[in-house]
């Protein structure tokens, strides 16, 4: 919203309700809010209008209060700071329930500040009315309704507004949606007065500091101590630390890391492993890469073939240790034997400083030494190396005739292996997935859907010298969203956005392609994307298409669109094209990512049961490729 648009000349008398809302916005604007998404309503005016009248925010008003707040996931998930979102009374404070489950999971920052009736019209039919106190049960750290705004109470209007910016901000389990439930009395429509006194300095009201431990504490000190000569591996996920940090610690240890896309250490540097899904679905390679040591940073990776292989190693005596700066259970399995509550880079830093304070010595003869003393060992980390080299040379070739781009290896050290006439010159996902990651500049960002997307990215995306940032709503798991929280990310001032999904979460979020002219930023870049296989793709991979009835199975879980995602897209007015080939992929991308406020491409891939024996095929290509690597080097 620009500042032409902003509402001048507020009625007088001032209100005390006015008077409030003004008042939690400085207080807010203190604290360093930058973003607020609101949604129309009547209820809630007093806040907006607040809202409009500070020049420092950037306003974003959205029709749906779902989209709404997976927008304002988008822009949190950016900017790393807490966002408004606004909406008006009733039904419309029960749609944000989607988006607030996603924040309370993926750990962003939001502040819920929904307008509310007053006490006397709950209970007696009066429109709108329903309990919102709770709304949001567990999935928000902290919440408050602080009745009707009287004049009496100004002492503690600051309070509220800057606790509940370092709850959203910095709670004790990290990040996270607060709520505030805000009533409000006709009349809506009013002046502010003179707000309360504020923090000298422009300060907010509170401060609050998270102290970090600068000395490796005892735990850590004990178990760093034990690792030098043994077999380990770092899995760095989303949240994982700065990548030189994680890389100076595997180094140290000479240890691989298997790095998934949202880490930002899938980068083209020796001991990094982007094929650990497909490497380890080979029982034989999967025994030659066993560790001893499992350091997991941040979120796992989404992979079932990884979280096996880690369960299954734990099982088998290796030590699980898993670092979060949230302290969240990350351990479906239950199979960690250590947990820290730690930022993972000081956790690093400190592991270093132990690992520095102790330094190898020289291995005796036949054995890798003293715990402790020994040589980092080369030929661990060399096996996985092989292994990642012989996957990477299958994948690339498969890719490249699927729709892939080879990113790293030269074409005469590719496989010797000939994927099927049926995939050449064909878009494939994973393909497509590849294509746009090695597309992208290092300032853009791509947001994958929570299916299929996320899965190929993960599973066959290669290592790139200076990678985009990759994103995804993996909090819940759901498709919910995804093209609102795009649209958020490229609001935030990220560069060009574009967004892999699905046919299906293309359809469940096409309410968010309604955009208002007076708010569409014409300096923001948003690309969808959309594969369009008709219908759930990832249901094909699931026990339900062998053994159901196809008929049923088509009705009730791959669900099959009757509509088309150009004719949706341009019937909202937005522009939209439809690719057939790689080539015409290319071109599409080259002339919408960072030229179009917001575009829409329709990629039409193979079947969902095609698309299956692709992953199929190029899963047992790359065991036979890994095996005979590991056993022509006698890894194996």
């Amino acid at each position: 919203m620009n500042a032409a648009s902003r509402p001048q000349g507020l009625p007088t008398p001032p209100n005390a309700q006015a008077t409030f809302a003004a008042t939690l916005v400085d207080e807010w604007v203190r604290c360093g809010l930058e973003h607020a998404v609101v949604c129309p309503g009547s209820r809630s005016t007093p806040l907006v209008l607040a809202l409009a009248q500070r020049s420092e925010l950037a306003l974003h008003v959205r029709l749906d209060e779902r989209g709404a707040c997976f927008y304002a996931l988008g822009l949190a998930a950016i900017t790393g700071r807490p966002v408004v979102v606004c909406t008006t009374s009733g039904t419309a404070a029960a749609e944000l329930l989607p988006g607030v489950v996603e924040a309370a999971s993926s750990r962003l920052p939001l502040i819920l500040c929904t307008a509310d009736r007053p006490p006397a019209l709950h209970g007696v039919g009066a429109p709108q009315s329903i309990e919102q106190t709770g709304l949001f049960g567990c999935f928000v750290s902290w919440s408050m309704t602080p009745g009707v705004p009287e004049d009496s109470g100004r002492g503690w209007w600051r309070s509220l507004a800057a606790r509940a910016y370092a709850e959203a901000s910095d709670g004790p389990g990290g990040p996270s949606p607060v709520h505030l439930n805000l009533s409000f009395v006709e009349p809506l429509v009013g002046g502010a007065g003179d707000l309360p006194p504020a923090r000298p300095d422009h300060r907010p009201w509170h401060r609050f500091a998270r102290l970090v431990e600068g000395d490796a504490p005892a735990a850590l000190e004990e178990l760093v101590s034990t690792w030098r000569g043994r077999d380990g591996v770092v899995i760095a996920g989303a949240h994982c630390g700065p990548a030189d940090a994680v890389f100076d610690f595997a180094d140290a240890l000479g240890w691989p890391v298997l790095a998934d896309p949202r880490s930002g250490c899938r980068v083209s540097r020796e001991g990094v492993v982007s094929t650990a899904d497909v490497v380890l679905r080979a029982p034989a390679v999967k025994a030659a890469l066993e560790p001893e040591v499992i350091v997991s940073l941040g979120e796992p990776w989404i992979s079932k073939v990884v979280a096996g292989f880690v369960a299954e190693s734990a099982g088998r005596g290796a030590a699980v240790v898993l670092v979060d700066r949230w302290g969240r259970w990350l351990d479906p399995d239950r199979v960690a034997s250590a947990r820290f509550h730690a930022d993972p880079e000081s956790w690093l830093r400190a592991a270093l400083r132990v690992l520095a304070a102790d330094p190898p010595g020289p291995a005796p003869a036949g054995g890798p030494g003293e715990a402790g003393k020994a040589e980092p060992s080369r030929s661990w980390r060399a096996r996985w190396i092989a292994a990642e080299e012989a996957a990477r040379q299958v994948v690339e070739a498969v890719l490249v005739d699927a729709g892939g781009r080879p990113q790293r290896l030269e074409a005469e050290r590719r496989s010797p292996l000939v994927p099927p006439a049926r995939h050449q010159s064909r878009l494939s996902e994973p393909g497509v997935a590849a294509r746009i990651l090695g597309m992208l500049p290092p300032g853009a960002a791509l947001l994958v859907s929570a299916s299929m997307p996320v899965r190929d990215l993960e599973w066959f995306a290669p290592p790139l010298p200076h990678p985009p940032r990759v994103f995804s709503n993996r909090g819940a798991n759901g498709i919910d969203g995804v093209v609102a929280t795009a649209q958020g990310m490229a609001a935030a001032g990220v560069g060009p956005v574009v967004a892999l999904v699905g046919d299906l979460a293309f359809f469940h979020d096409a309410s968010s392609l309604v955009t208002l002219a007076s708010t569409r930023p014409a300096s923001t870049s948003c690309t969808i994307v959309v594969l369009d296989n008709g219908g759930g793709g990832i249901f094909e991979f699931l026990p339900q298409a062998r053994v159901l009835d196809r008929t049923v199975f088509e009705t009730f879980f791959a669900t099959p669109p009757a509509v088309s995602v150009v004719a949706v897209a341009r019937g909202f007015g937005i522009p939209a094209v439809e690719v057939r080939s790689a080539h015409e992929l290319d071109a599409a991308l080259a002339t919408l990512v960072g030229t179009e406020p917001l575009a829409v491409v329709r990629v039409a891939v193979p079947s969902r049961s095609e698309n299956l024996v692709l992953h199929e095929e190029l899963s047992a290509a790359v065991a036979e490729a890994v095996t005979a690597a590991l056993e022509g080097d006698g890894r194996l």
